[in-house]
């Protein structure tokens, strides 16, 4: 049964992850990216015996797979961790998934500071436990430190003139103050492309944050 939260997650790829996996009876698993748990439900739903042990940083992530996996029991064992810094002992698995990147829940709900859609502190963390936040960063490096995060995570040509624009005008507190200051620091034909021109700022943002490469490279 789903619950109603804002962590919910159908999976896209399915019948791909089920064989990927390739499930076997008494099987015990790893999500180590549980989020809203469809993935874990997935697994579970397909065989009546199967384990899971679900990891997430994320605590309110791992609040709403409780709820939503609570129908499995002591089926689901769940940990508050990130991946990188999980250790399982002397336990193995018969497969391990991760679903790695930022979450829709995420970015929809406003005070966690992930999007400029919503006027927000300027946050990102997936681990609220953690100290260093996107203000921290963008209040503090040096401009040529910015500028190589826009340019390395986010593949921002315009990382430069972005970076300086935003030392200018520092401090920042909120996601709308950033993005419009992004806004204006690029050129007029720039603003109106595909997409917001602090889209790929705010990506390469949450990345450092949540050293995202780092912990898969540790993981």
């Amino acid at each position: 049964m789903q619950v109603e939260t804002e962590f919910v997650h159908i999976p896209v790829l399915s019948q791909e992850v089920l064989e990927g996996l390739a499930l076997r009876a008494d099987g015990h698993y790893l999500d180590v990216t549980v989020g809203g748990g469809g993935h874990s439900r997935l697994i579970l739903e397909t065989l009546p015996d199967v384990q899971i042990t679900a990891l997430d940083q994320d605590e309110q992530a791992i609040a709403a797979a409780r709820l939503q996996l609570a129908e499995f029991g002591d089926r689901v064992q769940f940990c508050a961790t990130n991946f990188a810094n999980y250790d399982p002992g002397d336990r193995q698995f018969d497969g391990i998934l991760a679903d790695l990147g930022v979450s829709s829940a995420q970015f929809d709900i406003p005070e966690r500071g992930f999007s400029f859609r919503h006027e927000a502190a300027l946050d990102m963390r997936m681990d609220q436990r953690q100290d260093w936040t996107a203000a921290d960063l963008i209040n503090t490096w040096e401009e040529v430190k910015i500028a190589d995060v826009i340019y390395r995570y986010g593949e921002e040509r315009l990382s430069r003139q972005i970076a300086r624009r935003i030392v200018e005008h520092r401090p920042f507190e909120t996601t709308t103050a950033l993005s419009d200051t992004i806004f204006h620091a690029v050129p007029r034909a720039y603003r109106y492309g595909r997409i917001h021109p602090a889209t790929r700022t705010f990506q390469a943002l949450r990345i450092a944050v949540n050293r995202e490469l780092e912990v898969l490279e540790t993981f």
